[in-house]
């Protein structure tokens, strides 16, 4: 591991590079921006990342001769540059990503991370975004690292020595966080009916956001719950620490919450720094569905941007904008349906801020299916619970009907009866 600074660092890229950027809120900020200073010597590099955090100089209008940008998931960061083409999406399930890499699919010439600094024996620790940076680190040509004090060292396979390093910068950078969302009567209202079909003992996936943290704060009367999840948020500390998650049940790295990456408070991270209790783990492992099935009762409740009558949930675009992208979605529904008792939960508000039906007759022109209707189970909104497994498309319509935001039911209903002649 050679220490440099960042321009001296990013000398290192050369022109038709493929390189990687780390996920979330460990993007290594320094280094994507001396990256972009190098843009006048530069040409036809293809940068690839997940969702990231913080600033991306990479997808800037004046750049896009020089950097080509192609996303696994779409974060609010370069949303805008799919739109006028300095950014194009790759669909993928999180489970997938590291495949490209692994097997040459995609080959990398430089992954761009930014680690916690080595410890006594040398080690550094990729943090709080495992994913699929484990697996660019392993098989890029050349590793440049920020050392970064404000990296919390976690356990699991984000464990790299020095000597996997390349090249190495030191800096000081604060991680980008996010806070706690103030929580509304509705997602109150969603979360209490998730809660409702969480049984005792249960394994857990959940994301960030209003949703999933409503649902952790219905749980305090639960016992003996499990996490095996692709990423948490600041929502589960409470329960880690009260017991109420103690993963006493799992069949898989019992006693053991499991995570992928991470993105929180400052709060988040000094919770999971050096803390043995938390396993940071490879992405095509975590969202293996063969792996997620062996734990009994898997719960996993992933969001949606709509749902049809039939049960098609759209979760990664609106129409033929490009939102967000499949992430886990489907690795954790199938999972979840695959395990002993397991119940995957859809779970969105009945309508947007504007009143506009989330749970819709047909989705929109170019939306994405993400979770098709042969794959879906539950669906639910502060209105209620929609169990649509096993159920004939007119049953279905009219469990969503039942479910639906009030002021949409009569259209909803118009519309099911010219579809399934139903009333």
């Amino acid at each position: 591991m050679k220490y440099l600074s960042a321009d001296e660092a990013l000398k290192q890229v050369n022109q038709g590079d493929n390189i990687f950027v780390q996920t979330a809120a460990a993007a290594p900020q320094t280094l994507v921006k001396a990256l972009a200073n190098r843009h006048s010597e530069l040409s036809d590099i293809t940068i690839y990342h997940l969702h990231t955090e913080g600033v991306a100089p990479y997808v800037n209008p004046e750049y896009r001769d020089v950097f080509k940008t192609k996303a696994f998931f779409v974060g609010k960061n370069v949303r805008p540059a799919l739109e006028t083409g300095e950014a194009d999406y790759i669909p993928v399930f999180l489970s997938e990503i590291p495949h490209f890499f692994n097997r040459g699919i995609i080959k990398l010439n430089v992954a761009l991370v930014n680690v916690s600094p080595p410890d006594k024996h040398g080690y550094c620790s990729l943090g709080v975004s495992v994913d699929a940076s484990r697996a660019a680190v392993i098989n890029a040509d050349t590793v440049i690292a920020q050392i970064n004090p404000n990296m919390p060292r976690t356990h699991g396979d984000g464990i790299i020595h020095k000597s996997t390093i390349d090249f190495a910068v030191e800096v000081d950078d604060p991680l980008p966080e996010t806070s706690p969302p103030v929580l509304r009567e509705a997602e109150l209202s969603i979360g209490k009916h998730c809660a409702s079909l969480i049984d005792d003992g249960a394994t857990m996936q959940m994301g960030i956001g209003s949703i999933p943290d409503a649902v952790l704060a219905s749980l305090t009367n639960h016992k003996d719950l499990g996490v095996h999840t692709e990423m948490f948020s600041d929502g589960l500390i409470d329960l880690l620490e009260s017991g109420i998650v103690n993963n006493s049940k799992k069949r898989i790295h019992p006693n053991r919450t499991v995570a992928s990456f991470l993105f929180g408070s400052r709060r988040l991270y000094d919770f999971v720094d050096d803390n043995p209790n938390v396993a940071m783990l490879d992405c095509a492992y975590v969202n293996d569905t063969a792996v997620i099935r062996r734990n009994p009762n898997v719960v996993a409740i992933n969001s949606a941007i709509e749902v049809d009558l039939t049960g098609q949930v759209c979760a990664d675009s609106i129409g033929t904008r490009q939102y967000s992208g499949v992430g886990g979605q489907m690795d954790f529904i199938r999972g979840a349906s695959l395990s002993p008792g397991g119940k995957p939960i859809i779970a969105l508000p009945s309508a947007t801020s504007r009143g506009t039906s989330r749970i819709v007759p047909f989705l929109k022109e170019g939306a994405g299916v993400v979770t098709t209707r042969a794959h879906v189970h539950y669906v639910v909104t502060e209105y209620g619970v929609a169990d649509l497994y096993g159920k004939a498309l007119r049953e279905r319509a009219k469990a969503l009907i039942e479910i639906a935001h009030p002021d949409a039911r009569e259209e909803l209903e118009k519309a099911a009866y010219e579809r399934f002649k139903i009333l």
